[in-house]
């Protein structure tokens, strides 16, 4: 299967239709994909923004299907079992969700079995399901493509470690460079001879030979696929890390060093109870670990990077035209909630833009979390009053977010949570404020405060609100008012405009402006 960057008319791979006919739509269809892994079966169902994609449905079904494939040459009659089983009940969800057809890949054991054909045909004549058997480059530049759709302008190496085999692929200005495929899965690690001092030697040599191939790769490593994960669930357990959040989260070579000699020294099963983690999968982490060790020996990367993105949402990407993908995920993952759950979609802008003139300073980066939370800043308003910060907290930190940094999450939930309170003490952000430095806090909350006070003017989405002007030299806001809000800037409104000063450390004036 070849699949495009940018797929002519006629060939829209697995979907075998288009997904995104008109770039302008910012709402996705709701489309199911299936991943035939080597060690799991998985349907995703996609929906929400169309630049962010989010999961509607979730199911993973542990089949080891590539379990003993290069040993007997044939895919593991219980997991094909398990997996045809997994596709039938797939297929039926997907039925009564009214989804259309399933779009199918499946990767290294198919591809490898001599049996993978028949189990192909199997499927089709038991779950009417067509599989679409993918090469491995096709793996390592689909993989690549999933982490872009989180990531946009990534760069650096990404790693998607399947049961069966390993991809390598480099990616910079959005786009995916050279790309390799190994053997190096765990599956098939389990049956290389002579032990693990045999096992080291043939990941080794494996390694090398892809370097070679790969060249130097110093900047970000990029972590896709089950194994990598239950590692970092592990780096999260010894570190005592607060937010459990997998997608983004940042590992050293030192501390993934750490981990690895800590998973050598302790039990499996307790690590296992500890983390979560299926035991199929912590079987696999001891052969993991021991590719991980010597990737980042090789490469030498400055930083590593967990991305709960692959092949799945590189197939979404796939189908993308640029004006699509040039969209930024955060704010249209926001901006699609404020119009599914706010009580006033559209006035996050007018929010925004009364907000904005307090951060006019600082980075693009941070305007677009400002930016960000004033679309967020009513999609909870449906919870219990007592319990509204922190449900705005929880589902910012938490959420299906692309293109947010750990950090990032902790400042927009704490600005949300000045939303709708002027205290964080006894709130879930006394458990990871470690995440935030000082500065961010006081930015979060003079955010939050700000959107509190501007929420007091909201009439209508697009009804003029005044605007805020900051001097930060001479610690001076200026409040201006249209006359016909005044009636709205009543004792409450004052009350939130003194604490947001408070904040500001600084002093204020109100002006009117005339009626038209």
């Amino acid at each position: 299967m070849n699949l495009t960057t940018e797929p002519p008319a006629v060939e829209w791979g697995p979907f075998g239709r288009p997904l995104f006919d008109d770039p302008s739509v910012r709402a996705l269809s709701r489309v199911g994909v299936v991943d035939v892994g080597s060690n799991s079966v998985r349907l995703v169902v996609f929906d929400g923004a169309a630049r962010s994609p989010a999961y509607f449905y979730n199911e993973k079904i542990m089949c080891a299907l590539g379990a003993g494939v290069s040993e007997t040459g044939l895919l593991n009659p219980s997991g094909r079992k398990r997996a045809l089983a997994a596709l039938n009940r797939f297929q039926h969800l997907a039925q009564g969700m009214g989804l259309p057809p399933l779009s199918v890949v499946a990767t290294a054991a198919v591809r490898d079995a001599q049996d993978g054909p028949d189990f192909c045909d199997e499927v089709l004549r038991e779950t009417g399901l067509r599989i679409w058997v993918i090469d491995g480059e096709e793996e390592a530049r689909l993989s690549a493509q999933g982490v872009l759709l989180g990531w946009p302008g990534a760069y650096g190496l990404v790693c998607d470690i399947g049961g069966s085999s390993m991809e390598l692929a480099e990616i910079q200005n959005g786009l995916v460079g050279r790309r390799v495929t190994s053997s190096l899965g765990p599956l098939k690690l389990r049956d290389i001879p002579g032990g693990r001092r045999g096992r080291k030697h043939h990941i080794k040599e494996v390694i090398r030979g892809l370097e070679e191939q790969m060249g130097s790769q110093r900047d970000r490593l990029f972590l896709v696929g089950g194994s990598w994960r239950a590692i970092a669930r592990i780096d999260m357990e010894r570190r005592g890390y607060p937010l459990k959040v997998l997608h983004e989260y940042r590992m050293s070579t030192s501390s993934v060093r750490e981990t690895i000699k800590y998973i050598e020294g302790s039990d499996l099963n307790e690590l296992r109870a500890l983390t979560g983690t299926s035991a199929s999968r912590m079987s696999l982490v001891p052969y993991a670990i021991d590719v991980l060790s010597r990737l980042i020996r090789t490469f030498k990367p400055k930083d590593i990077a967990i991305s709960s993105y692959g092949i799945r949402e590189g197939l979404l990407y796939e189908q993308m035209p640029q004006r699509l993908r040039d969209r930024d995920p955060l704010i249209e993952a926001c901006r699609y909630a404020e119009v599914k759950d706010a009580r006033m979609p559209g006035f996050g802008k007018t929010l925004y833009d009364y907000v904005a003139p307090l951060f006019k300073y600082g980075p693009e980066s941070h305007k677009r979390l400002v930016k960000a939370a004033s679309l967020l800043h009513d999609v909870s308003w449906r919870a219990h009053p007592d319990y509204r910060a922190e449900v705005c907290f929880d589902n910012a930190t938490r959420a299906n977010l692309g293109g947010l940094k750990h950090s990032e999450r902790v400042f927009l939930g704490l600005a949300l949570l000045y939303r709708y309170r002027n205290k964080h003490e006894g709130t879930a952000f006394e458990n990871l404020q470690g995440l935030l430095d000082e500065h961010g806090q006081k930015q979060a909350q003079i955010l939050g405060k700000a959107m509190r006070f501007g929420a007091m003017l909201m009439v209508n989405d697009d009804a003029p609100i005044g605007s805020l002007r900051w001097q930060p030299r001479k610690r001076h806001l200026t409040v201006t008012l249209p006359a016909a809000s005044m009636p709205l800037f009543g004792e409450v409104a004052e009350a939130r405009l003194q604490s947001l000063v408070q904040s500001l450390d600084g002093n204020y004036e109100i002006r009117t402006l005339p009626a038209a």
